[in-house]
């Protein structure tokens, strides 16, 4: 019995614990990821041949287009976009505001993310999972921290428009948008579940739906 359990033991430490970490270390100097590939537990295939060219990257070059509801808009740099992130385990945002436009509340289940304002003056907020808010309005130069997994949003509360600049340790944090998630999901979420949880109606759910419905 202590040999059986001694074995499992160290199964569990060897597949179970590293799983827990950010992305895995990566195992050779880069690896550009092939994009026309499937990805694998760590990312895409790396590239047969890679050049210089795939160690830089102008999309984070602004100005990006805020004409939506929420006024904002997000240029990743992520392993998807640049390549060159591949398996290196970071990542990068930016993210520019009209005056008044909110970041909504969202997660990133694979990333702590970790920020600067540019330009601005951006309130910044994150809950705990006892649903304690810390925020606070964050100007140029200044710098917050949202730990893994939480719920967090950003909101422009100065008379002219913001930047952030974000940065993700893992190269695809993944982004769960709660309003999206909620009522834009496909399949939709039953709406007795959603008029439940809500204490509303299905009027409110369906009007909801119809704003967020892809």
């Amino acid at each position: 019995m202590a040999s059986l359990f001694s074995s499992f033991l160290l199964t569990f430490c060897l597949f179970v614990i590293p799983s827990l970490s950010s992305d895995p270390d990566p195992l050779q100097d880069f690896c550009v990821g092939d994009l026309r590939a499937s990805p694998s537990i760590n990312g895409f295939p790396c590239k047969p041949s890679v050049s210089a060219s795939d160690f830089f990257f102008s999309g984070l070059v602004g100005p990006l287009n805020t004409s939506n509801p929420n006024g904002v808009a997000i240029s990743p740099a992520n392993a998807l976009t640049f390549p060159g992130l591949n398996t290196l385990g970071v990542s990068m945002n930016n993210v520019e505001f009209a005056p008044g436009g909110v970041n909504p509340p969202h997660s990133h289940p694979r990333a702590t993310e970790t920020g600067v304002v540019i330009e601005g003056s951006v309130f910044v907020g994150f809950l705990t999972t006892n649903n304690t808010l810390f925020s606070k309005v964050i100007n140029a130069g200044e710098m917050f921290v949202v730990p893994r997994g939480l719920v967090h949003f950003q909101w422009n509360v100065g008379k002219g428009k913001a930047r952030l600049i974000t940065a993700f340790n893992s190269q695809l944090p993944g982004a769960v948008v709660l309003p999206n998630t909620l009522f834009g999901s496909v399949p939709v979420i039953p709406n007795a579940v959603l008029t439940k949880t809500f204490r509303t109606d299905d009027a409110t759910v369906n009007k909801l739906k119809s704003k967020f419905a892809v």
